[in-house]
């Protein structure tokens, strides 16, 4: 009988343990995940060109509710207004990412970054990082090519 019930709390301790790691292995999970910032145009600086300004606030207006063919419009024509601003750039970049142009995308988002290069925002974008940094340019990785031949767990001998 006795044996029976170190049997039982046995089993009620490998619940609560396998209950413990399950939780332990959620909260990491979600611990790991981080939820990505929402992608927002950025507003010119105030001593951008009124009309650029305006140009803006409408693309912002129209990307903000998906629509994206019309934001590209008024940030193409706020580049054009002021084509030394960043963050016009950077607008521009993100209505042609949405679009799915992506190397046009990529050129406007590292203008972005060179025309502000303080501008924090546009550095820490996600948007630009998944371009890589701008100020280096693209490498490209050289595999080491071997003659030896492939060995069970990959590893020399």
């Amino acid at each position: 009988m006795q044996s029976d019930g170190i049997a039982l709390t046995g089993r009620n301790n490998m619940k609560v343990w396998s209950v413990v790691l399950t939780l332990l292995m959620l909260v990491s999970v979600a611990a790991c995940m981080k939820k990505a910032k929402p992608l927002v145009p950025l507003a010119l600086d105030r001593s951008a060109v009124p009309q650029a300004v305006t140009l803006t606030e409408q693309g912002t207006q129209a990307y903000q509710t998906h629509q994206f063919q019309e934001a590209k419009q008024y940030f193409s024509q706020a580049v054009t207004a002021a084509p030394q601003s960043g963050q016009a750039h950077y607008n521009y970049a993100l209505a042609l990412n949405a679009l799915g142009d992506v190397d046009d995308a990529r050129q406007h988002f590292i203008e972005a970054a060179n025309l502000a290069p303080g501008d924090k925002t546009i550095w820490d974008s996600p948007a630009l990082h998944q371009y890589g940094n701008p100020q280096s340019e693209k490498s490209t990785k050289e595999h080491r090519t071997t003659t030896s031949r492939p060995t069970f767990g990959g590893g020399p001998r």
